[in-house]
């Protein structure tokens, strides 16, 4: 499938609607308007790839509503060559906009049939994470971190200590947190032992699940 003048007309159309929503920051409206979001999606929902709307995807998962993909984004706060860990890979879609915006992505999928797709898809459009994990997001990714942001694109039902303990002084975690609806929750660490925590609004989101033994 191609990308267009008339997916591109789309795109700005979108990016209009989740401008007139609140989103202000430029970088993150120019990125949602880069990334061709019908190539993420399944073949009978390609249509309608440019609603504001989330739709589902393989494994009962999600390919996220716009908005809440630019609202998560802009309060990361993403500088070019910031190292961002992002928990859900899902269809690739936020990995591909975070790369747009200049960031080196680590990701992390704990469904295997999601992993395997995306793991493949992603390059194939262009667009290389620095690392596509397949594992346990709660345990986030010692190994790289500290990281300049720590996206979490599922509702948790609690934060894991682990992503806090993984953000840079100065870092941002962005998560949803609850069970059947979530509080969008930004964590700023602040110093060592100290986050200033921000609870800015209702989501829904699909549960963020342990790996399976």
């Amino acid at each position: 499938m191609k990308d267009t003048h008339k997916h591109q007309g789309l795109r700005n159309q979108l990016v209009k609607t989740i401008e007139e929503k609140g989103i202000l920051d430029k970088n993150v409206l120019t990125a949602i308007s880069n990334v061709p979001r019908h190539l993420f999606m399944d073949s009978g929902f390609v249509d309608f790839a440019y609603q504001d709307k989330a739709f589902p995807i393989a494994a009962d998962q999600t390919i996220s509503q716009p908005y809440t993909v630019a609202f998560q984004t802009e309060l990361l706060q993403v500088k070019s060559n910031h190292e961002i860990l992002e928990i859900g890979t899902g269809s690739g879609y936020q990995t591909a906009v975070l790369l747009e915006m200049g960031a080196k992505v680590y990701t992390i999928e704990r469904q295997k049939e999601l992993f395997k797709k995306t793991k493949l898809f992603l390059p194939k459009i262009g667009y290389n994470p620095k690392k596509i994990i397949f594992g346990d997001g709660y345990k986030g990714l010692p190994e790289n971190a500290p990281f300049d942001g720590i996206i979490v694109t599922a509702g948790a039902p609690f934060v894991p200590n682990p992503l806090l303990a993984q953000l840079k002084i100065g870092g941002r975690l962005v998560i949803p947190v609850g069970d059947d609806v979530q509080t969008m929750t930004l964590f700023i660490r602040t110093s060592e032992k100290d986050f200033e925590k921000h609870e800015l609004g209702k989501f829904r989101f699909v549960p963020m699940l342990k790996k399976r033994s």
